[in-house]
Parts: C-alpha cells; structure tokens; sequence
C-alpha cells in the first residue's frame, strides 16, 4: 500500500517550491503553472522573446509586444493554498526585482528591493555555467523614496495628522499657561 506524502506545489521545471517571492507561480495559456524564474530564464534564451513554449505541452503562450513574463496572470489558487499573498515581481533586463513593503503602518521603514540576477545575454558568457550562481542581494532605497511613499499611505497620513494636531494643541496649552501666569503675575 503506497503512503501519500504531503509535499507543497513546485515548479515542474526547477523543482523548487512555489512562494511570493521569485518562485511565484505564473500561469500559461495552457493552465500549466510555472515559477516566475524558471519563465524569465526561458523568455531570455527563446529567440522570439513574445511567444514561450510551454515546458510541458509545448502549447505556445503569446506575449503582447513588451509584455515582460512577470505579467503574465500569477496562480492565485495556488498562492491561496500556500497561505501567500502575491508580490510584484517586475523583470528589468536580466534581473528580476522584488521590493519588500513593510507591514508596519505608523513607523517608517525602509523597504528593502531583492534582485535574482539571470546571468548574461545568451552566447557571451565568459564563465563555465556552473560557476555563476544566481544570487539574491537587498539593495538600500534612497530616503527620500521611502518617505514619498510613507506620505501615500492613508494610515499613514492620518497618523502625521493626528501628531501634528496633537503637538499643536500641546504647544497652545503650554503657551496659554505661561501667557495667563505672565499676564496674572503683572496684575497683582
């Protein structure tokens, strides 16, 4: 009697399992699911980048002219069953970029943009493939980016109301008190 494991959903290409991260499941005219790395990785060797075979029926899907595979319809059933929300992955050049959102919603924090380098344009590679490994590397965002976005927020811009509101109640009253003492203590 065979036993039945509990494995999580994977990519049928890398093997890898599905996340919201680089690993988000992408889904081909065909219905077939497939992580958005393994996607990028077959749109930048096919010669005609706006049509991909599909790994496993070779059904093509075809891309409208610029369309990155990042556009493609992520498998939301699938993502839902993993307990994940989605992430926006964007491919620029030969790199896939995520940027982190934080949770938080009154502290500033940074987000932070994780790349997954592809590797080079097919046919220049200097190095033997086993030797580059792709890696995944947060890169800082400049200050005044994250404060742009922070101002965006509804929650956020509600709470810098209140604060403001709060400190200038609190600036008034210091200053009445100090105003009625200077005001009484010359009268009498």
């Amino acid at each position: 009697m065979a036993v039945q494991q509990s494995r999580e959903p994977e990519c049928p290409v890398c093997w890898n399992p599905f996340n919201n991260m680089f690993h988000t499941p992408k889904v081909l005219d065909c219905c077939h699911s497939f992580c958005v790395e393994c996607l990028a990785h077959l749109s930048l060797v096919t010669p005609a980048r706006r049509r991909l075979l599909c790994p496993l029926c070779r059904q093509p899907t075809v891309l409208a002219s610029g369309q990155p595979v990042t556009d493609l319809p992520t498998d939301t059933a699938m993502l839902t069953l993993l307990r994940l929300e989605p992430h926006h992955v964007i491919l620029e050049g030969h790199q896939l970029c995520l940027k982190d959102q934080p949770k938080s919603r009154y502290f500033l924090r940074q987000p932070r943009v994780y790349t997954l380098d592809l590797g080079p344009e097919p046919g220049s590679q200097t190095e033997a493939p086993q030797a580059r490994a792709p890696t995944t590397t947060p890169i800082p965002i400049p200050s005044h980016y994250s404060l742009r976005e922070c101002f965006r927020n509804p929650q956020f811009r509600i709470f810098a109301y209140l604060m403001a509101v709060i400190l200038s109640v609190t600036l008034l009253l210091i200053f009445s008190i100090f105003w009625t003492k200077e005001f009484l203590g010359g009268m009498g």
